[in-house]
Formats: structure tokens, C-alpha cells, sequence
């Protein structure tokens, strides 16, 4: 989305968009077999997670030991998520 220019580039408006339909599918897949709240909460985790990836790996976004500390906290909460979900 960084990279559309507030949709005014029309590949990457394109890409992004793209994108979205196919997250909100995939959330929509996974309703199916998790409970709403926690497909939510997973769908909201990876994309928090993923979009710290792409900046700090492909936008120059700053980089620490505390920023990767949240990610695994996020990602361990996703976990726990999960797995309680089927008990």
C-alpha cells in the first residue's frame, strides 16, 4: 500500500487491492473452520507481523531487538489462540 502513493500508481494500487480481496478471502476460509473471534485475532496478528516484516526487510523501516520481541509476542499469542480454540 506504501508503495501506491495514496492509490495515485496505478500497479501498485492495482497489486494492493488484489491483495485485500484475497486476504479477506482467506479470512473468510478460515471462519469456516475457527471460531470468528479467533480467526479474527489471527487474521489481524499475521498482518501486523507480516507488514513489520515487509518494512523492516523491503521499505528500510528500523529494525530492534524490542520490535522483534512484540513480533514473537504477537506471534506466541496467535499461537495460544489457536490452540485454545479447540479445547
Amino acid at each position: 500500500m506504501k508503495q501506491s502513493a495514496g492509490f495515485s500508481r496505478l500497479v501498485p494500487s492495482l497489486i494492493t487491492v488484489l491483495a485485500m480481496l484475497g486476504i479477506v478471502g482467506l479470512l473468510a476460509l478460515a471462519i469456516r473452520t475457527l471460531p470468528m473471534g479467533t480467526a479474527y485475532t489471527v487474521w489481524t496478528g499475521i498482518g501486523a507481523v507480516g507488514a513489520f516484516t515487509v518494512g523492516v526487510l523491503f521499505l528500510g523501516e528500523s529494525f530492534s531487538m524490542a520490535r522483534l520481541v512484540a513480533a514473537l509476542l504477537i506471534v506466541s499469542g496467535l499461537i495460544l489462540m489457536k490452540i485454545t480454540s479447540t479445547l
